[in-house]
């Protein structure tokens, strides 16, 4: 599902060049859940980003679903990202001014499907995530965990064969980041989506598929 292949990252600070990323060599298949590791400033979400093509690389290609990306003009990769990713932030990143279901219903709205079975579709995905309740609710009317629960729900709004998800629990307290994770897991196992997550918590790594530790750029 996802293949990355010589991928490196460099940026130039103007007094010295920066290698971010060393020759990254990444095959991950269809339906696995994979958590990557490592120390702050291994480049675990320079990582990400490349893989969602919301960067781009130095060197390497990437592919995602069997179509390489590395090279794709920005609406190509909007495109793509809007077809084949879903993307989970830390902080959350819902529009203020829409309800808890505009949110959800918004990748569909930007694909141009925002009718038909969307609003349905964003009514199940509250449904499943604890928030039917609240579906009318303004973000600044959630809580924190609540607020992670209706970017869960965007996320898989377009049933993305790929979820990437950015500490996806690193501004909630235990509980909550608890709860995030089992519907991760439960999302990921009956939507089968691609699961690959950026986390410092062992206790979520631990429930992953596989663990991917980055040191200093590279794969260890």
């Amino acid at each position: 599902m996802i293949q990355a292949h010589g991928l490196t990252k460099t940026i130039d600070t103007g007094t010295h060049r920066v290698d971010i990323l060393k020759g990254i060599d990444l095959e991950i298949p269809r339906a696995q859940f994979a958590a990557i590791m490592g120390p702050s400033g291994s480049g675990k979400s320079t990582l990400l980003g490349l893989l969602a093509g919301l960067d781009t690389p130095t060197a390497g290609t990437i592919s995602l679903d069997g179509q390489e990306i590395t090279g794709l003009k920005e609406d190509e990769l909007a495109l793509v990202r809007g077809r084949k990713i879903g993307f989970v932030f830390q902080s959350y990143h819902l529009i203020p001014t829409l309800t808890a279901e505009e949110n959800v219903l918004l990748p569909m709205e930007l694909a141009g499907n925002g009718s038909g079975d969307g609003p349905a579709r964003a009514r199940e995905l509250l449904d499943r995530v604890g928030l039917a309740d609240r579906r009318d609710h303004y973000p600044v009317q959630l809580s924190g965990g609540e607020q992670q629960r209706v970017a869960l729900a965007r996320a898989f709004m377009v049933r993305p064969p790929i979820l990437l998800a950015d500490e996806p629990t690193g501004n909630l307290d235990s509980e909550n980041g608890r709860l995030v994770l089992d519907l991760l897991l439960s999302l990921n196992r009956q939507e089968g989506t691609t699961l690959v997550l950026v986390t410092h918590d062992q206790e979520l790594a631990n429930v992953a598929d596989r663990r991917i530790l980055l040191r200093d750029g590279r794969i260890v």
